[in-house]
């Protein structure tokens, strides 16, 4: 064959050699295949799932913190507890009250938004609950993360922290619904409360204006 031909040929060639070998590891290509495709679902999943837990703390923030506390309750009572707000005033932290199985535990919320708990509020939590918990433990949830020193002092003590991706992962198993802006009603018509922005800063105004003049400082 001279060097002409072969060079004419050798594309032909290449191709019959690519075939061949395709044909002859068609199984290997198939799960390699298989195997790349499953990778590309999960990743897209997890990114998906990212993009949804970040979502849900946002909202999460936009809570004033009675609606925050109002929620957490509401998702304990999805992960199968009996759960209250208190509303007491002198509760040393102790926001919602959650009974399981017959032992009473004890939540504190914090609406952390641009700083990380500090050791000094797992402090105080602990010193609120260290004589009533009997069998139970106490929860911290935070919109944030905690401090080094806050998830030290946690160790060893019937505390479980909550931090913003482990609240994200609870909403997750049990999808309760996050209450958003549009679900805030006028407490005078019962209209939509609209985020708006004003020469003091943002606060909420009834969609109804000027009909309805209610306003509510944004928190």
């Amino acid at each position: 064959m001279t060097p002409d031909k072969i060079v004419t040929e050798l594309p032909q060639i290449v191709l019959l050699a690519g075939w061949n070998i395709i044909k002859d590891f068609w199984p290997f290509f198939l799960i390699l295949f298989a195997l790349v495709a499953v990778a590309m679902l999960i990743k897209a999943n997890e990114r998906s799932t990212w993009f949804r837990s970040k979502k849900d703390i946002q909202d999460l923030r936009r809570l004033t913190p009675k609606e925050f506390e109002e929620y957490i309750a509401e998702l304990f009572k999805a992960m199968g507890y009996s759960a209250v707000v208190t509303g007491k005033s002198h509760d040393g932290g102790i926001d919602v009250e959650a009974i399981k199985n017959g032992v009473k535990h004890y939540i504190q919320c914090k609406k952390y938004i641009t700083r990380q708990v500090p050791v000094g509020a797992v402090r105080d939590f602990y010193g609120a609950i260290s004589d009533k918990i009997d069998g139970g433990k106490g929860y911290f949830i935070t919109t944030q993360t905690f401090t080094l020193e806050a998830e030290k002092f946690a160790e060893g003590k019937p505390i479980e922290l909550v931090d913003q991706f482990k609240l994200a992962h609870y909403i997750g198993l049990v999808k309760t619904k996050i209450p958003t802006l549009d679900d805030k009603a006028c407490p005078k018509c019962g209209g939509d409360l609209k985020e708006r922005n004003g020469k003091y800063g943002k606060f909420f105004g009834c969609s109804n204006y000027p009909k309805c003049s209610y306003t509510e400082k944004a928190k």
